[in-house]
């Protein structure tokens, strides 16, 4: 299963923004009404906050690339920052995320 913070977020939006009945959004995702009437007044985690906080991290050193970093270079970068966490980590996070890096114009290839 995704992040629950983003499925108890895209339960909600469809509600709000389409008029779409929590109970089937429930049902399309896979996880029962039960399930998100629980979580989604509860905080979120240590975990899922740190997490997040590591999602936009890797989002902002991809954005300052240029789009040019893949996840090895990512990793360096949030490892001089302090963070502690696989390169494995950091490359599932930016499949989630959708970022791709692409070759710099002067890269030869």
């Amino acid at each position: 299963m995704a992040d629950p913070t983003s499925v108890i977020g895209a339960i909600g939006g469809q509600r709000t923004m389409r008029g779409i009945p929590h109970r089937v959004s429930c049902r399309a995702l896979g996880v029962s009404e039960s399930w998100f009437y629980k979580h989604r007044s509860r905080r979120p985690t240590g975990r899922e906050v740190r997490r997040q906080q590591l999602a936009e991290a890797v989002k902002e050193v991809f954005t300052q690339s240029g789009g040019t970093y893949g996840s090895p270079k990512i990793w360096i970068t949030l490892m001089r920052q302090g963070w502690r966490v696989s390169v494995n980590t950091i490359a599932k996070l930016m499949a989630e995320l959708g970022l791709v890096a692409r070759r710099s114009a002067d890269a030869g290839g």
